[in-house]
């Protein structure tokens, strides 16, 4: 019999189960990951990273726990050894019509905390990035580089050698029943039994919430987002980080350059309907799933709203000329054959049933259960404080 069990070892998963313990130690707390390993979808697969709060309405979900969970994960890296690179980030408009939407985020920024924003003009663009166009850019120094992956495994080792927490893998959970008493979480190797379960599945999340709860107003709708490597002898063209000034309407930061904190640079990702929930290339596709998400109501809304920019993003999907096009907005010395296909990522993002692509972080809690219903970017970012979050919930259920 467990105190808490968590569902999902990825980077919020492994987080919470940390954080519980730490606040915690007496209580007995198992996570529950059906992969053989740690972060193996959306942390394994995202860029690396570290955001500054910059993007989110202040007070939201994402930029209190943004600020708090950035502040948390440069402590906990210089404490714990672990490798990362504050390196800075342009955000550059090239077209008149971006520059309300700079200021805002500029503004954003100074609302959220952050200090020494500057605002650039064309030609001081150049002195963060000398082959980047734009006619106006703000420069972030607090962004900068990870591996994600190294981050969560460094919770494991805390959660399990220090702190004598279980985790237990190529266990799927399949059902879950939730009592007056307790919680049975039925996996494919045996049932567990606890007190709480934190459901932190991500792409599954859903689904998991789902095998207990009787109303579910959101569903999971997979875009993946694919990414092109720039060729070691074009490398000199992308110093740090360099962003488009994000659409406000659609919860995706739009095509970028990333150098990577083991080397290289990546450029992306676009965001195009994944065909399966972990759809990582084209030609992963489970007819189930895609059915799902086709016909939820919600997706259906969203789709019909914004087919135009759906269009354009399958587009670069399928034409690596129009992908180049949209990066040569950025940096247009950039060519078509510098590029080499890269990784991909699927995020899970929460859609309602009137249309809305949720935009913070979601909590949905029914009785025992505690779900994370919308964790995607800054999650990584975030853990530690989305940890301390789940671990506030679950301290004070189990209280009761």
């Amino acid at each position: 019999m467990y105190d808490v069990i968590i569902v999902g070892a990825g980077i919020v998963g492994m987080a919470s189960a940390m954080k519980i313990k730490q606040q915690k130690p007496d209580l007995k707390v198992l996570v529950l990951e059906k992969e053989n390993d740690v972060a193996k979808h959306q942390t394994g697969h995202n860029s690396g990273v570290i955001h500054s709060g910059l993007y989110y309405k202040p007070g939201s979900h994402k930029a209190l726990n943004c600020i708090d969970g950035y502040n948390q994960l440069i402590k906990f890296c210089d404490e714990e050894g672990v490798k990362y690179d504050l390196c800075g980030k342009v955000v550059v408009a090239t077209d008149e019509k971006e520059l309300d939407n700079l200021n805002t985020l500029y503004e954003r920024g100074v609302a959220n905390g952050l200090k020494n924003l500057r605002k650039l003009t064309a030609s001081e663009i150049k002195e963060y990035e000398p082959y980047c166009a734009g006619i106006a850019g703000l420069y972030v120094p607090q962004t900068g580089i990870i591996d994600y992956t190294e981050v969560t495994k460094k919770y494991q080792e805390i959660f399990e050698d220090r702190l004598g927490g279980e985790v237990k893998f190529n266990n799927k959970v399949e059902d879950v029943r939730l009592g007056s008493i307790g919680v049975e979480v039925i996996t494919n190797k045996t049932t567990y039994r606890s007190n709480l379960i934190v459901n932190c599945a991500g792409l599954y999340s859903d689904r998991v919430a789902q095998l207990a709860l009787k109303q579910l107003d959101v569903r999971i709708i997979p875009f993946r987002g694919e990414y092109y490597e720039i060729k070691p002898n074009k490398h000199h063209l992308v110093k740090n980080l360099i962003y488009p000034v994000p659409d406000p309407a659609f919860p995706f930061l739009g095509v970028h350059f990333t150098r990577m904190i083991h080397g290289g640079v990546e450029a992306g990702p676009n965001a195009v309907l994944a065909y399966q929930r972990e759809g990582y290339t084209k030609s992963d596709i489970n007819v189930g799933e895609l059915f799902e998400s086709l016909t939820w109501k919600g997706f259906l809304k969203v789709a019909s709203k914004y087919w135009p920019t759906g269009l354009g993003e399958v587009y670069r999907s399928y034409s690596k000329k129009a992908f180049t096009k949209a990066l040569q907005r950025l940096l247009p010395d950039l060519k078509e054959s510098d590029l080499k296909p890269g990784g991909s990522g699927v995020r899970a993002q929460a859609c309602d049933k009137n249309g809305g692509l949720i935009d913070d972080f979601l909590f949905v809690e029914e009785g025992r259960m505690i779900n994370v219903l919308n964790a995607p970017s800054p999650a990584a970012t975030s853990s530690m404080s989305i940890g301390d979050t789940i671990a506030e919930k679950v301290i004070k259920r189990l209280s009761k």
